[in-house]
């Protein structure tokens, strides 16, 4: 694992995208291409099953290192990656020469071990390894692969290794391929119709219109203005839902989401679409949980998500559609390079032809200058929609994000003024710092827990909250700090609603911080009543 060991090195070291992206190439030319295969595979996402729990790798990493309990956990919470605090504490006794493959197999084959046979060989493992070769086979074994390093970055590695397209390859890598059951050539050099029919193609993503948190609209305005005459775009609702793709292939229909997951099992509603719409068809959209002619809140999609089998209770409860608006392949011909206005037009077709309820079309909003997409903009908190996406009529579907042409203008996130309640210490640079923060609001003279946030204070601000937290602390609870209840805090989320899980009642998506209310007493922060009346 020498060369992987180099190559993940090299990664670490730099920031640069061109630097990353040579030392992928480099690998790619020069590796054994079973270990090409798996670099691919971690690199984007598919690791290997978890074979061991997180408290039996502590419990064998005190054993091996010879240090209590406390101060694993006190280096572990400094150093910030598993991986990483194993990699500085186990010691080299006799030197295990594998390669990747043989690695990933060996992790693998723990899963059919007792549990003393497991901690043998993991602690084998770690007196046979070191340096980056070490801490390679722990991100193996924990499954935590992130080195910095997006697909994108991969992708733009492999095409200068090979010469093959970089959209191409992307969309060669997508769908549910197993490096237990391909090969490298199969795989990135060799175009197969058979794995063809239920792949999708890598998702178009918009740039977001936004400035610091709390910019008003009209400033705003002026960055849409500057996207030129309104008449060369199209305007339609940002939906609040699961992206995804919906595949018609020889017969057989696939749903994946944009995490490149295959859902098809978990949305049953869109099985009849396989026979109304026509071989080789590819929607791109949304998929929403819609009931009584509107969208759910997305609190309601999550029930959806995170189930194995969908039974007939959720099916009914929590019905869904796809709110289709592109279309990215039309009767086996791949059409992402037509005009996007020519894919509208074809799309509306496909749509009123399958005639099906679980299928429809996202509106085009009517907007003759950009004061009337403004107040389309304005509208769409009450629509139950996040924003607005722009798209120039002209614009062809690309690979990824891309400045220029798909443009999402977000809704002003709502807000509410909390108290700070409680404190964890961060990770990594901010190990040494308080700044995962708890926040509470008021309810019948008490502050009742509602949120937790961790982003949108400046470094300066950051240490003013620690030195804080560090003097004001009035009980412990491991890691965590209680504190007295004194600083007021702003913030912002983008959506809410209510929730039978937690304390509060209340459950709100992305919150963060958008500013520290200097200016206000906690007898003048925000009560759980007031927080509750977002709820629409």
């Amino acid at each position: 694992m020498i060369r992987e060991a180099t190559l993940f090195d090299e990664l670490d070291a730099t920031t640069g995208t061109n630097a990353k992206v040579d030392a992928l190439a480099r690998y790619f030319v020069e590796a054994e291409d079973e270990d090409k295969l798996w670099v691919i595979a971690l690199l984007s996402g598919r690791r290997p099953k978890r074979p061991v729990t997180s408290t039996q790798l502590r419990q064998w990493a005190t054993e091996v290192s010879g240090i209590p309990d406390w101060l694993f956990e006190a280096s572990y919470h400094v150093v910030g990656d598993f991986a990483e605090t194993v990699t500085h504490i186990a010691t080299l006794q006799e030197p295990i020469t594998k390669s990747l493959t043989q690695w990933v197999r060996y992790v693998e084959d723990l899963r059919a071990c007792t549990e003393e046979e497991k901690a043998e060989r993991v602690k084998a493992a770690w007196s046979g390894l070191q340096g980056m070769e070490l801490f390679v086979f722990n991100k193996i074994i924990t499954g935590g692969f992130r080195i910095g390093v997006s697909q994108k970055i991969m992708v733009k590695g492999l095409s200068k290794a090979t010469g093959v397209e970089e959209d191409v390859l992307s969309h060669r890598l997508m769908g549910d391929w197993d490096p237990h059951t391909t090969t490298f050539d199969r795989l990135i050099l060799e175009a197969s119709s058979a794995d063809n029919d239920s792949r999708p193609y890598p998702f178009y993503l918009a740039y977001p219109i936004e400035g610091p948190e709390g910019t008003a609209a009209g400033a705003l305005l002026k960055d849409v203005e500057a996207l030129g005459a309104p008449q060369e775009w199209q305007a339609e609702h940002k939906w609040d839902g699961i992206r995804g793709q919906l595949i018609v292939r020889n017969g057989a229909h696939y749903v994946w989401s944009r995490g490149e997951e295959l859902v098809t099992d978990k949305y049953p509603e869109f099985e009849p679409l396989r026979t109304l719409l026509p071989h080789g068809t590819v929607l791109d959209g949304e998929i929403l949980a819609w009931k009584d002619g509107a969208p759910l809140p997305f609190a309601e999609m999550q029930k959806r998500i995170g189930r194995k089998t969908v039974g007939k209770k959720i099916l009914a409860d929590v019905p869904v559609l796809l709110m289709a608006y592109d279309l990215l392949e039309f009767e086996g011909g791949d059409t992402r390079q037509r005009p996007m206005s020519e894919r509208r037009q074809l799309l509306e077709r496909i749509v009123a032809d399958a005639a099906h309820p679980n299928l429809v079309l996202s509106d085009i909003l009517p907007f003759a200058t950009w004061e009337e997409l403004v107040a389309h903009r304005e509208a769409a908190r009450t629509g139950a929609v996040e924003g607005i996406m722009l798209k120039r009529k002209t614009s062809t579907y690309e690979v990824g994000r891309r400045r220029g042409d798909w443009w999402k203008w977000k809704v002003d996130p709502l807000t509410i003024d909390a108290v700070l309640t409680f404190s964890m210490q961060g990770h990594g640079r901010r190990a040494d710092l308080y700044t995962d923060h708890t926040f509470g609001l008021w309810h019948d003279g008490e502050l009742v827990t509602f949120a937790k946030a961790y982003s949108g204070l400046t470094d300066e601000e950051m240490k003013a909250v620690d030195a804080f937290v560090k003097k004001n602390t009035v009980e412990r609870f491991g890691p965590v700090r209680k504190v007295t209840p004194q600083l007021v805090f702003e913030l912002a989320f983008e959506g809410i609603s209510a929730s039978t899980r937690h304390k509060s009642g209340v459950a709100v998506r992305f919150p963060r911080i958008a500013r520290w209310r200097h200016d206000k007493k906690i007898d003048e922060a925000n009560t759980l009543d007031d927080l509750k009346a977002l709820i629409t």
